[in-house]
């Protein structure tokens, strides 16, 4: 109980300071550290493995509860880019993986696992339970995450205004409409569905099975009674519970690998970008979506970032979020399933 506790204190600690210094991804990659330094120096960090399913359970929670009616409404207009978006991400995915595999030490299942267009809360605790090496994928995960926040926007905003891009598709922009329901009671029903569901999701033995269950549980629980609702310090919770498992498991000659992620990260941003530049054309030639909206869609950071980021860069179309939204659920719902049958296929 002693090294739970320490463990769950350092952890939080480190992901505070990081936090607090703005620094995205701050407390997940903070409790990662904050656990592991707490191992390397005395050998007595622990996470029992119920903190892991808690952390599944509540990422789950959380992801199903940004998901609002109007979304599902507009769905029906905008399916066929989302498909395209989907697709193209799923191929960067792959293509990505088995460069990183090729070039690396990483093995194939850590490779792919990096490269998924997931959430840096997510796709570590699922890479985990698939037997990936959860600190590497971590720490890529943030590479991208880094460089989807302070680097992709303001390049987006640039080529939107080249002259070739500067026609704006006329288009009816589309405002979402936001539950804001923060009740404890509905709160604590939430994570109730979530839990149960989570559960019988971990029991059934497929591979992120708790989080894609809770996740689709409390959609279909906000979907049919509007109650369900999940505030942000849920989600912080959640990270210190997977960063402090990760980190807990991390030694000296892991900190000593930590050296060869740099050619897997050049080559997960190059994808990256190309994939911005290649999927945003398509989805701006095909669809008629707005370049910025459409490179903005397929930017490597998360849909609440987006919600800050358009704004800030002067969009005012959601159907950046929608689109995020869309490839967060397929990111921590389908991605990981095609990857354990290519991993099968491949060994």
């Amino acid at each position: 109980m002693i090294n739970f506790l320490l463990t769950i204190t350092a952890g939080t600690a480190a992901g505070y300071v990081l936090s607090k210094f703005k620094v995205p991804g701050g407390m997940m990659i903070g409790s990662i550290a904050g656990a592991a330094a707490l191992n390397i120096a005395t050998g007595m960090a622990y996470m029992p493995y119920v903190g892991r399913l808690a952390a599944q359970i509540i990422a789950g929670a959380f992801i199903g509860v940004g998901l609002e009616k109007s979304d599902l409404a507009r769905l029906k207009t905008i399916y066929k880019p989302a498909s395209a978006l989907l697709l193209g991400m799923l191929i960067l995915n792959i293509i990505s993986g088995f460069l990183i595999y090729r070039s690396s030490s990483l093995d194939l299942t850590t490779s792919l696992m990096s490269a998924v267009p997931g959430g840096i809360s997510d796709i570590p605790i699922i890479s985990e339970e698939m037997g990936a090496d959860s600190a590497s994928v971590a720490l890529l995960q943030f590479v991208r995450l880094v460089f989807g926040l302070g680097v992709f926007p303001s390049m987006i905003s640039k080529v939107s205004n080249w002259k070739m891009f500067r026609q704006k598709s006329q288009t009816e922009i589309y405002k979402r409409t936001v539950s804001n329901d923060n009740s404890a009671k509905h709160m604590l029903l939430t994570l109730a569905v979530a839990g149960v569901f989570g559960t019988i999701g971990k029991i059934s033995g497929m591979p992120s099975a708790a989080l894609v269950f809770s996740m689709v549980s409390v959609i279909i629980f906000k979907l049919t009674t509007g109650k369900a609702c999940m505030p942000r310090s849920m989600r912080r919770f959640a990270q210190v519970l997977a960063g402090c498992y990760i980190g807990s498991s991390f030694t000296m000659n892991d900190a000593m690998e930590l050296k060869n992620l740099v050619v897997p990260s050049l080559i997960l941003l190059a994808g990256y970008f190309g994939a911005c530049f290649i999927i945003g054309n398509i989805l701006n030639k095909k669809y008629s979506i707005p370049i910025d909206e459409a490179m903005l869609a397929t930017t490597p950071a998360g849909a609440s970032d987006m919600a800050l980021i358009s704004a800030e860069i002067g969009i005012e179309s959601s159907d950046v979020i929608v689109l995020q939204i869309i490839r967060m659920i397929s990111a921590v719902s389908v991605f990981p399933q095609v990857i354990r049958l290519i991993v099968a296929l491949a060994t």
